[in-house]
């Protein structure tokens, strides 16, 4: 059983390199910070046995997974197509209504059947890529290339339309 000494330990001696992955994951220092945090806070509370670096590592690589997993659409579209160039304003709605017509009209007008289902599947319905691939019988390659394909379309329109 680990003690809160040895929990201690696997903080200070863990929690730069852990704090690091999560933020290459989520690009969010507060909520890399926190998830962190949490990994560490459910150690002192489990009694787990024997802790691995490898354990920690899963363990914040999971945590920040179910988190960008339970975003929004909004938070996701805004997510992907953020840079350190653009940055929008805390009170500003971005994407704004607009900018989300431009992309169902987009999605409706310039994607095959497959592909509309699978972004709906996926965006508005939060299926996995495993849930899509057996509701529409095909792989998860499959899906994955769909969805790159949908943002490759994506971007050219949203480059074309500025």
């Amino acid at each position: 059983m680990t003690t809160k000494s040895n929990i201690e330990q696997l903080f200070k001696t863990h929690y730069s390199r852990l704090f690091r992955l999560a933020i290459l994951i989520l690009r969010d220092d507060e909520a890399a910070r926190d998830i962190v945090h949490d990994v560490f806070a459910a150690l002192l509370t489990s009694g787990t046995g024997d802790i691995t670096e490898a354990y920690l590592t899963a363990a914040v690589r999971n945590r920040c997974f179910n988190f960008r997993r339970n975003l929004s659409t909004a938070d996701r579209l805004r997510e992907m197509y953020s840079t350190e160039i653009f940055e929008t304003e805390p009170d500003e709605e971005w994407p704004d209504e607009a900018l989300l017509e431009i992309v169902r009209v987009t999605v409706a007008a310039d994607l095959g059947y497959t592909c509309r289902r699978v972004v709906e599947m996926r965006f508005t319905l939060g299926y996995s890529y495993q849930q899509i691939a057996d509701e529409l019988g095909i792989s998860k390659v499959a899906v994955y290339k769909h969805l790159r394909h949908t943002i490759d379309v994506l971007r050219k329109k949203l480059s074309a339309n500025g």
